[in-house]
């Protein structure tokens, strides 16, 4: 049996057609083994064929296959003999139709959309008045060259540092999201912009990189991604917190335009100007009213004003007091008669007499008395002490 499965390797090992093929398909059964390499299935509507991908090739992969995905598969078809089954070794896997990077930037945007990456409360604002700028980029770029000329025409009193990175190339994800997070440590900045000139997918393709995503998400400092063109969008630009559309825009964002501060400051300065004019005119006017009046002209003239003043309130207050004694006058004698009214005496003094008993309680009916009591009679004008001889009831 081996030497027959060794037989079919070497036969196709030998066959140069299958040395070098390209297979389209569907992924199933798609698993990654600890030792790194890929197993999987690629299958059509009619047939299938089993495959590996080695861990050295599967490194080179910028996206993440999965189950259902249309790939095309390149490679060579081999046996291995320990089974007796025929596979397809894979050097390589693409996406069928589009490119692999487009669906790793896909699936990567996806991932950290999930993750929050994105959120609009994570993003920071940009100091209106920066003194501090740090650029993370490549010194050889145009880029550089663009970003602090604009930096110096606009806002020269502010510092511009270079954190010369690559920005292209397998190096150059690592050190940009390094030079990022050194700025953060040493506080070297107010504001960091970190972008390149515009190329390919594959130009740009470190600012799709998650290290520099977490680094600009990580990062303390405002961020401002200034990556390639207009039509240019990465992953660095959706995790910023303010996005250029080219390197020229960046520098505009990132600091105000000194000529038009100036102007506005001259415009400022005119109108506190005609405001403090305008103030010190109108006290040179009540200083002048005030030096005109008569109290100025004449040393008694105050004291005349004063006088005649007193004298009205003094009058005023007489006025008041004597008409208030005249109301409680009023009142008193309305009180006097009400009560002179209600008075006993008034009622003796038209002929009647108070009975009263020895314990001067009044006598109101005869049933109080008895045969033989004393009553004391109280006139309008003295009285008289009574005895009983008999009662009528």
């Amino acid at each position: 049996m081996t030497q027959v499965n060794e037989l079919v390797k070497a036969l196709l090992d030998g066959a140069v057609p299958l040395q070098n093929v390209h297979v389209q398909g569907e992924l199933s059964n798609y698993k990654i083994y600890p030792s790194g390499h890929h197993y999987f299935t690629l299958k059509d509507g009619n047939s299938a064929i089993r495959c590996v991908m080695f861990a050295s090739s599967a490194m080179r992969l910028r996206f993440r296959p999965e189950n259902g995905m249309k790939v095309v598969a390149a490679g060579r078809v081999s046996v291995y003999p320990r089974d007796g089954a025929y596979q397809l070794y894979c050097a390589s896997l693409t996406v069928a139709g589009v490119g692999d990077l487009y669906v790793a930037y896909e699936q990567l945007k996806e991932k950290l959309l999930a993750r929050g990456l994105f959120d609009e409360g994570h993003k920071k604002p940009l100091p209106r008045y920066p003194g501090r700028i740090a650029i993370v980029t490549s010194p050889a770029g145009a880029a550089i060259h663009d970003m602090i000329r604009i930096l110096r025409r606009r806002y020269p009193i502010a510092k511009v540092m270079l954190l010369p990175v690559r920005v292209q190339g397998t190096e150059a994800p690592g050190e940009i999201a390094e030079a990022i997070a050194y700025a953060n440590e040493h506080h070297l900045a107010d504001v960091l912009i970190t972008g390149r000139g515009g190329g390919s997918i594959e130009d740009l393709w470190a600012f799709n990189d998650e290290r520099v995503a977490y680094a600009i998400y990580d990062s303390a400092i405002p961020v401002i991604s200034a990556v390639g063109h207009e039509p240019d969008v990465t992953i660095a630009d959706f995790v910023a917190d303010a996005r250029a559309s080219t390197p020229s825009n960046a520098a505009e964002i990132a600091v105000p335009d000194m000529a038009e501060l100036l102007g506005r400051l001259a415009q400022q300065d005119g109108r506190m100007r005609q405001g403090l004019l305008g103030a010190a005119e109108a006290r040179r006017q009540r200083l002048e009213s005030a030096a005109s009046r008569r109290v100025w002209q004449d040393s008694g003239a105050l004291l005349q004003d004063k006088r005649l003043a007193l004298d009205s309130v003094t009058a005023r207050l007489e006025g008041a007091a004597q008409r208030s004694l005249q109301q409680k006058e009023q009142r008193l004698a309305t009180l006097v008669s009400a009560v002179d009214a209600m008075s006993p005496l008034k009622v003796l003094g038209r002929g009647y007499a108070i009975a009263t008993d020895d314990r001067e309680q009044i006598i109101r009916a005869s049933s109080q008395l008895t045969e033989g009591d004393r009553v004391h009679l109280r006139f309008h004008s003295g009285g008289a002490v009574c005895r009983v001889e008999s009662r009528e009831d």
